[in-house]
């Protein structure tokens, strides 16, 4: 299996199993990604774990323009883009939530003989949208040729296999979010670190002076965790550089 494609659904089964974990007291903690809530960063991420099942649907366009790199530029960044992920995901938890909600109302939670099912709530019903969406987007990468081009919601042109790091990075950064707002211990899989580590460096080692793991690089490199002076130093006397969202 392609070590990206592996990747990807090591992170996401790794998701799964501590979505399962939680209830609806954890779903509603603020993150550090503001203004949203657990429930809404998991919304976020499962949309954009699933993209790929429509992606790969729509006719291929001719040739790829961007790669994993390039995606993160500018221009995913700005207020105006930011503005909308943010709305999308509150919109997309909160109609998750009200579909649930209704039904309940409508009868779905009964049985003949007047008992009741369980319906699912807190970790259990978001654990099995993620899983839906992300399994769903893998079947349609196994299907699919690795050179596929696809389009991106935002019109980047880009090889199938381009594209899927950036999923890859967006389901294990994020993962840090959320482990963090849920005061668990990092769940980054081996196989994510490689893939995100390698993004954010360019295939670059980073100075033997910092002496940090690949966990380390990704939380310092993306903002999850302040660098110290000393490491500031070392990075500025080595010339060491990294891919920076939104540059």
């Amino acid at each position: 299996m392609d070590p990206v494609r592996a990747a990807f659904r090591a992170e996401c089964v790794r998701l799964s199993e501590i979505l399962s974990e939680l209830d609806d007291v954890d779903l509603d903690r603020p993150t550090d990604c503001p203004p949203w809530t657990v429930r809404e960063l998991i919304a976020h991420v499962r949309t954009g774990a699933g993209r790929l099942a429509d992606m790969l649907a729509a006719p291929a366009p001719p040739h790829a323009e961007v790669d994993a790199a390039g995606y993160f530029g500018a221009a995913k960044f700005t207020p105006e883009v930011d503005a909308a992920r943010i709305e999308a995901a509150r919109s997309e938890a909160a109609r998750s939530e009200v579909g649930r909600s209704g039904a309940g109302r409508s009868g779905a939670g009964r049985i003949a003989g007047g008992g009741r099912v369980v319906r699912p709530v807190g970790g259990s019903a978001v654990r099995g949208e993620f899983e839906h969406a992300w399994r769903a987007a893998d079947a349609a990468v196994a299907a699919a040729a690795p050179e596929r081009v696809v389009r991106t919601r935002h019109g980047d042109l880009m090889r199938l296999t381009e594209f899927l790091r950036t999923r890859v990075v967006e389901v294990g950064v994020h993962g840090l979010d959320l482990a963090a707002a849920l005061d668990r211990p990092p769940w980054l899989t081996p196989q994510a670190a490689v893939v995100i580590a390698d993004l954010l460096t360019g295939g670059r080692p980073a100075p033997a002076g910092l002496r940090w793991d690949r966990l380390t690089l990704i939380r310092k490199t993306t903002g999850r965790a302040a660098l110290t002076p000393a490491e500031r130093a070392e990075i500025d006397v080595a010339g060491f550089r990294w891919l920076a969202f939104g540059q």
